[in-house]
């Protein structure tokens, strides 16, 4: 995620990398979503809306937490900040460019999106986020620390966004003892790049399925990518709908839930490099697979009515273009049967 503009940069060359990555090992299944009772009224939808939140001035329309749209269901709010110790987090509200915001505002406005149903996570990493967990230390650092930001701040669970690489073996660590400390409430989303989910051999797609039992969404960042293999083993170029579902497919088709994906795009042309399409591109999509319907040449095998929903980058460029993609694709999602 890029602080001073979008997202991330730097389009990937992404056919040539996926065509190296076998497409081999895919299995159907999968656990249902970790929201349960635990959650209460802020338990996540069956199908959902996640929209990240800027704590930082880009240019965007500036939000306080209170102003994000009500059609977002799950607010991820980015970031929070590395410490000198690896894999340990923290949070550090910017007051001064968000007029002045305070902290105790803050919180509150977490109390009252839950009140109203909402879950708020904390988002770890970005473009430039520098968290690494690659061992048995830092998992247990980035555990503990997280846990404290979500007994603090009132957090209902954590965004993984790491942009620079995940270690499977001891971010899966990180995650089960979170878990354990947060219970089974947590919600635990994740947004990798189109490349980390290319096949079930990468390390972001082994951690997603290893904490699939705890896993509430993967929306995959379906931007800022160059083209990608999609299921069926043809290319597809970002900005379409068959980019969208043929890259769907594998995660469907990999060991994840439908209800543990999520598709992520940017919130308006401004928000991204590359890769924005317009709100009804995805729906589309999203009737593609749940339904079947509005495909493009690609049209999965089986439908999957259970898919979860939609994610943006971000609520502040939402808000920038009127409200014009939570407006549609908000609807779109709730209205999924």
């Amino acid at each position: 995620m890029d602080r001073t503009r979008r997202r991330r940069t730097g389009a990937l060359t992404g056919a040539v990398a996926a065509l190296t990555l076998a497409l081999t090992g895919l299995s159907t299944g999968g656990a249902a979503s970790a929201a349960d009772a635990d959650a209460g009224t802020r338990a996540v939808p069956k199908h959902a809306v996640t929209g990240y939140w800027q704590n930082f001035d880009n240019g965007a329309q500036v939000q306080k937490l209170g102003d994000v749209q009500d059609e977002y269901d799950i607010i991820a709010v980015s970031f929070a900040d590395a410490t000198g110790t690896p894999g340990e987090v923290t949070f550090n509200l910017d007051s001064a460019g968000l007029g002045g915001y305070t902290v105790d505002q803050f919180k509150a406005d977490i109390k009252a999106k839950q009140a109203a149903g909402k879950s708020v996570i904390i988002s770890v990493g970005g473009e430039k986020g520098a968290v690494s967990v690659n061992d048995a230390a830092s998992a247990n650092a980035f555990a503990d620390s997280v846990h404290k930001l979500m007994q603090e701040y009132g957090f209902d669970g954590v965004d993984i966004d790491l942009e620079n690489g995940v270690n499977s073996t001891y971010m899966t660590q990180a995650l089960k003892s979170l878990s354990g400390k947060a219970g089974s409430g947590l919600v635990l989303t994740m947004a990798p790049q189109t490349i980390d989910m290319q096949s079930t051999s990468t390390e972001y797609f082994k951690t997603a399925l290893a904490v699939k039992d705890i896993l509430t969404v993967v929306n995959m960042q379906y931007y800022n990518s160059g083209s990608m293999l999609g299921c069926d083993g043809k290319v597809y170029s970002q900005g379409t709908v068959d980019f969208l579902t043929g890259l769907a497919c594998i995660q469907l088709e990999g060991g994840l839930a439908p209800s543990q994906v999520g598709i992520g795009v940017p919130a308006s042309s401004s928000a991204a490099g590359g890769g924005y399409v317009a709100p009804d591109v995805v729906n589309n999509a999203l009737d593609c697979l749940a339904k079947g319907t509005g495909c493009g040449s690609f049209k999965p095998s089986k439908t999957y009515p259970d898919i979860r929903g939609a994610m943006t980058w971000s609520t502040n460029w939402d808000a920038s273009a009127g409200s014009a993609w939570s407006k549609s694709v908000g609807a779109h999602v709730h209205g999924l049967p």
